[in-house]
């Protein structure tokens, strides 16, 4: 028994070692093509239901100007990205709410939420940055950005608290309602891939 039990220990790891040490197949491409391999790209650069992610790439005769542009760049398309999701949560949110003029609600939600992307895009963590200069002399950065669904949601339930409280427009606004919306349509999204 013991004997048997050492042999198939010996060939699971001799199986296990050899099928590790497999180079992996490469993929054929159509003749003329190659792969292109774009730094701070890629799955793990993805918006899941957690973090809002984006990449974006500047380039310039100058560094800091490939990096502003490529900064820029990321930071648009990941406000983007927020203000599509928002937007999807506050209309299913407003949606279920009893509200006296509805469009007045939707309107300043709408403000509320472009005050809070454009504040919490500047807190945005990187997350991936990487320069190169091209055979033409000129500069390409490369960058990845992301914000947790966390932080977005606490600066934006503040912002909303505060507008609720205001006489003008006295909101129903429940937090946790708006979250589950929230959190709903994030996991719509990371179910998406």
């Amino acid at each position: 028994m013991k004997k048997s039990f050492i042999y198939f220990t010996f060939i699971v790891l001799v199986a296990s070692v050899s099928f590790s040490c497999r180079k992996k197949e490469k993929v054929k491409l159509p003749k003329g093509e190659e792969e292109v391999v774009v730094p701070c790209s890629g799955p793990q650069y993805f918006t899941d239901k957690k973090t809002f992610r984006a990449n974006a790439m500047g380039e310039s005769q100058d560094q800091m100007v490939a990096k502003r542009k490529a900064l820029s760049n990321c930071r648009d398309e990941l406000a983007r990205s927020i203000n599509t999701r928002i937007k999807a949560v506050t209309d299913n949110y407003v949606n279920s709410r009893e509200f006296n003029n509805k469009e007045e609600v939707e309107e300043r939600y709408e403000n509320l939420t472009r005050e809070v992307i454009d504040q919490e895009i500047a807190g945005t963590k990187t997350i991936c940055e990487k320069l190169v200069k091209t055979q033409e002399g000129t500069y390409k950065y490369y960058i990845a950005i992301e914000l947790t669904t966390d932080d977005l949601l606490e600066s934006y339930n503040k912002r909303m608290q505060k507008l609720s409280q205001e006489e003008r427009l006295k909101i129903d606004y429940d937090y946790e309602k708006f979250k589950k919306t929230f959190e709903a349509e994030m996991e719509k999204l990371s179910q998406g891939r």
